[in-house]
């Protein structure tokens, strides 16, 4: 005779209600008031840009918050007046070319302070790090008055090397960290495939160093475009002013201020920048994650 045997029920696991805990009155009321100031501290960061972005598109821009009037005219004076684009030139002559020198003189002295070893190097790049500490306003005078003597004030090459050597120092350890990463195997098989020296660094080193190069070449340029004090020292002929200036100048030395023409020059002095950050930001993300898995 066939025992059929009955197979055991399904062990159900016991469903686990998590219970939340009721808040109390106290732990309420925190929990509001960390709301209430996360949302006052978005509208105060937010509410500038707003004003901003919206006075750029009004015909009829003031000086508060306003849903505007769309118009594209306050971007046609500014591309038409007889100054504004001349600032706006300066400013790009001035960035890219300080970026280009810091970059040029950072690589080869990166690649110098990672492939030679000579005595005081690690106290000299100490010290070029410690001259970065050092506030720009305390060294300002001093700095305006060597460029007199070398009978480079008021000229924007003078302007130019200024900015690309105050921002060197960064640029040098960035650098230098990241020719540190690249072996130097391959090099010396460049070498012995007869290349020099100059040739190996400029066709292996060189294109590895990317995501350093554009990290440097980001904090450079946004350096060298927000600089306001160094170029209102050293300049003092108008027609040399970035746009930095000029929106100073358009917005302190005139009774009645154009806010819509004030407003759009800010938008176009914002766009740069934000242009070339998404260009580079995936070469900023590898160069700091490089960094962090070096370190």
């Amino acid at each position: 005779m066939t025992v059929i045997q009955s197979r055991p029920a399904a062990t159900i696991p016991p469903v686990l209600t998590a219970r939340r805990r009721r808040l109390r009155p106290v732990d309420l009321a925190q929990r509001v008031i960390g709301y209430a100031l996360i949302v006052l501290l978005a509208l105060f960061c937010l509410v500038p840009f707003a004003w901003v972005v919206f006075s750029s598109v009004d015909a009829d821009a003031g000086a508060t918050v306003q849903l505007p009037a769309f118009s594209f005219e306050n971007f046609v004076r500014f591309f038409t007046a007889s100054g504004t684009p001349l600032l706006l030139v300066n400013s790009l002559v001035i960035a890219i070319s300080s970026t280009a020198l810091n970059l040029a003189l950072g690589i080869a002295g990166g690649y110098a302070l990672s492939r030679f070893s000579f005595p005081g190097r690690r106290f000299f790049m100490f010290s070029i790090l410690l001259i970065r500490v050092i506030p720009a306003p305390a060294t300002i005078v001093a700095l305006y008055l060597i460029m007199v003597n070398l009978g480079l004030a008021n000229t924007l090459h003078g302007l130019i090397i200024v900015q690309a050597v105050s921002g060197l120092p960064v640029t040098l350890w960035l650098m230098k960290g990241t020719i540190d990463a690249v072996p130097i195997e391959l090099e010396e098989a460049a070498w012995t495939d007869g290349n020099t020296r100059l040739q190996a660094a400029r066709r292996i080193v060189l294109p590895l160093i990317g995501p350093g190069l554009g990290a440097a070449a980001m904090l450079m340029f946004m350096g060298s475009w927000g600089d306001f004090l160094t170029p209102l020292v050293l300049l003092q002929n108008q027609d040399l002013y970035p746009l930095a200036i000029g929106l100073f100048r358009a917005f302190s030395e005139r009774n009645l201020v154009d806010w819509g023409l004030l407003a759009a020059s800010a938008v176009v002095y914002v766009l740069p920048p934000a242009v070339l950050y998404m260009l580079v930001r995936k070469n900023l993300l590898k160069s700091s994650l490089g960094g962090a898995l070096k370190g």
